[in-house]
């Protein structure tokens, strides 16, 4: 016959049972904090060193082409200015999309004008192989004109189809948030954005 548990006393099953609570207890803890330390982490990488960014149009085909998903790193402009030819994602001026992407073509202090359908920088013919052979038309901006030091003037790749800074004019440096190094997505359109 076995005798009534003394108060105060517990059974080895219920002491069992609180030891998996606090167990489960402490797991359940260190599981948010760890969900809570990696969206962080996610978070910062983002806003700090690379952004994906999915593309909205097709005025840089066939270099970028509507719907490829790039990778845009935002470390290099905290050290330096935009380059001519680099590849940026920028703040759309007009509002219509959160970002756009375009080429760099010409920096602060230089003069852009475009004569019979090719871009001239500083009195000197642009080469621009990524264009393959369309003319370069006038837009709305007044040209020729002279960048200040803290502006870029940036053209999508085809021509023809690319709402740039001949429409909106210089963009200032503030509003470019990084420059785009490679497309990920699709997988068969995996590749590296270099300098031309």
């Amino acid at each position: 016959m076995t005798e009534p548990n003394e108060p105060g006393l517990t059974t080895h099953t219920e002491e069992k049972t609180k030891e998996s609570t606090t167990h489960f207890g402490r797991w359940l803890i260190e599981t948010a904090i760890m969900i809570a330390l990696a969206f962080l982490l996610a978070q910062g990488i983002k806003t700090f060193v690379v952004q994906p960014f999915v593309i909205p149009t097709g005025s840089m085909e066939p270099t970028i082409m509507a719907g490829d998903r790039v990778l845009a790193e935002k470390v290099s402009f905290r050290f330096r200015e935009p380059r001519i030819g680099e590849i940026v994602v920028f703040d759309d001026p007009t509002g219509r999309h959160p970002q756009l992407i375009k080429r760099v073509v010409a920096v602060g202090g230089q003069t852009v004008d475009i004569m019979d359908g090719v871009v001239v920088t500083d009195g000197v013919p642009l080469d621009e192989p990524y264009v393959h052979g369309k003319l370069t038309e006038q837009g709305t901006v007044p040209l020729p004109i002279t960048l200040a030091d803290d502006e870029v003037w940036l053209l999508g790749d085809n021509r023809p189809n690319s709402g740039d800074s001949r429409f909106m004019g210089p963009i200032p440096e503030s509003l470019v948030r990084g420059r785009a190094f490679t497309i990920y997505w699709p997988i068969a359109r995996i590749s590296t954005l270099t300098l031309p």
